[in-house]
């Protein structure tokens, strides 16, 4: 599907195996280290000097998106970004929304092409599926409009059910 130049697409699949992405996007803990979920698939991934970037990152707020090189993973470019965790972090959709539009900001600042997120917050943060798709759809599409470096955002989603869910939002647009 394509919004002006931009090209926004959903597949099914790991994040840490998008060899033809340049930046993908990590649902990070505040502290920037390995945790459960996505940021420990990129953790383990991306290899130890990944830690050493981060510690002095940290902490980071939720909603706030941080960027390091990606180390041994096929991507140039990590974008670490604190989701909030459903009913504890307010206000839980600015925060959300504001996951994928400083994201993408600081995709656009180093001139990057191409980015791949998760469904951020959807885990072990709780933020309901549906909810959080629209936000990331919303905000995504917003920004496509006036986008200038960036031409492909994907959607990773690890299950099958997730997937299918942001397939059909996709097609529901076009």
């Amino acid at each position: 599907m394509k919004f002006g130049e931009v090209k926004i697409e959903a597949i099914q699949g790991d994040i840490t195996k998008q060899d033809d992405i340049e930046a993908i996007v990590n649902a990070a803990n505040a502290q920037l280290q390995m945790g459960g979920g996505v940021a420990g698939a990129i953790h383990t991934a991306a290899g130890r000097e990944l830690s050493e970037e981060t510690k002095p990152l940290a902490p980071i707020r939720p909603g706030q998106a941080v960027i390091t090189n990606g180390y041994n993973l096929p991507n140039k470019y990590i974008i670490h970004t604190l989701g909030p965790v459903y009913g504890f972090n307010q206000p839980e959709e600015k925060f959300l929304a504001d996951c994928y539009k400083n994201s993408l900001v600081l995709a656009e600042d180093h001139h990057i092409e191409s980015i791949a997120f998760p469904a951020i917050s959807t885990g072990a943060f709780g933020y309901p599926f549906e909810q959080a798709m629209e936000i990331a759809f919303s905000t995504v599409h917003d920004f496509a409009k006036n986008a200038k470096s960036v031409k492909l955002i994907r959607f990773v989603l690890f299950s099958e059910k997730d997937f299918e869910q942001y397939k059909n939002k996709l097609n529901s647009l076009g």
